[in-house]
């Protein structure tokens, strides 16, 4: 009886591990997940083309490519899509009085299409 309760015990060590570890990769999930969204925000409120945005978007999809799509490949879809949405020239040439005056009506976390 004592060696089932350590065997139990050794299981629920091993199930606590892995739930710590996915409770981490989920905090990195939603770490990327809201720059990605910070920055789309900032592209909206600089009037980006819908063309151009599809086409970072496309962009992105292509080189994240992955005949078994997984956990993994999640974070590398939203890690390239932060990188290419970071890499937007319009985001380095926005005018000084643009990036300071936020928009008072609009909801900054509605992005419209």
């Amino acid at each position: 009886e004592l060696q089932q309760k350590v065997e139990e015990t050794e299981v629920l060590k091993m199930e606590l591990q892995m739930l710590e570890t996915e409770r981490v990769r989920l905090s990195l999930v939603e770490e990327k997940l809201l720059d990605v969204l910070q920055l789309l925000q900032q592209l909206r409120d600089l009037n980006i083309s819908k063309r151009a945005l599809g086409k970072i978007l496309l962009s992105t999809l292509e080189s994240c490519h992955d005949p078994q799509p997984g956990k993994a490949q999640l974070f590398e879809v939203l890690d390239t899509l932060q990188q290419e949405l970071a890499a937007c020239e319009l985001l380095h040439k926005q005018p000084m009085e643009q990036a300071q005056s936020p928009r008072s009506l609009a909801n900054p976390l509605v992005i419209s299409c």
